[in-house]
């Protein structure tokens, strides 16, 4: 039993997790990141804008999706019209060079602070193991197997679906379900018989849309609000922490 609401527990034998803010603490400095760089974009191109970016900013426009398409929603949110240009690219004038801008920034922090994966995630990650189930990370983020690696969780995962994935096999980022039913794939699963756990409503809806056998939100804004935003996106159920879903398993046992 890991606490998915029934009949999914019974037809389930794979997860497919998000990784920053599902299995580690990494959304933290990411939404950090977003900020500092998204900040200097606003005062550089948009002067008559006094709004910084925000945390409803990061949760509506970025989090969840590829690098790239983040920068184009956010500037599309504030009406800021900026090229392409190249991957080489690392000013504030470009979409791609906002997005290495800001990765380069989240890789310098996470080499300064390192990473912590939730407990009750790690709590989680052991029983869906020790249940057999086949385990996969489906991220948007370049940096997957740094992530995991830093936060000690590498031997738990038997398939990595990541932003470097997305770009070397053209798979859609979320909220299209490509890079989920790609994780399934690599499971040998159907969608059917995978479960998806996720904090961003993209990622939420990427579950959704494709028609897998659970889809899991985990609200660490604990606002209210983003419980609602995940349920309308298509989330199965909403937990703030995951073994929450062990506790009511628990429960389920001793009723």
């Amino acid at each position: 039993m890991i606490g998915l609401p029934d009949p999914s527990d019974s037809s389930i034998t794979a997860a497919l997790f998000d990784l920053d803010g599902v299995l580690t603490t990494t959304a933290e400095l990411h939404q950090t990141a977003w900020k500092a760089v998204f900040d200097e974009v606003i005062a550089a191109q948009h002067p008559a804008d006094d709004r910084p970016f925000s945390e409803r900013d990061y949760l509506d426009h970025v989090d969840g999706r590829p690098r790239d398409d983040g920068v184009r929603e956010f500037l599309k949110s504030r009406g800021i019209e900026l090229p392409e240009g190249s991957p080489d690219d690392n000013g504030l004038d470009t979409v791609l060079g906002i997005g290495r801008r800001k990765n380069d920034l989240f890789l310098k922090t996470l080499d300064e602070k390192g990473v912590d994966p939730y407990p009750g995630s790690v709590r989680y990650l052991r029983a869906v193991r020790d249940a057999g189930f086949a385990i996969a990370v489906v991220t948007s983020s370049a940096n997957g197997a740094a992530v995991l690696e830093a936060a000690g969780l590498t031997d738990y995962i038997d398939a990595r679906i990541d932003g470097l994935t997305l770009a070397d096999e053209h798979i859609a980022g979320k909220p299209a379900p490509d890079s989920y039913l790609a994780g399934a794939k690599a499971l040998g699963v159907d969608a059917a018989a995978a479960a998806v756990y996720e904090d961003a409503v993209s990622g939420v809806r990427a579950g959704a849309a494709g028609h897998f056998g659970a889809v899991v939100g985990v609200d660490r804004v604990g606002d209210g609000r983003h419980d609602e935003d995940l349920r309308a996106g298509g989330a199965t159920v909403v937990v703030r922490d995951l073994d929450e879903l062990l506790d009511d398993a628990a429960k389920g046992d001793r009723a």
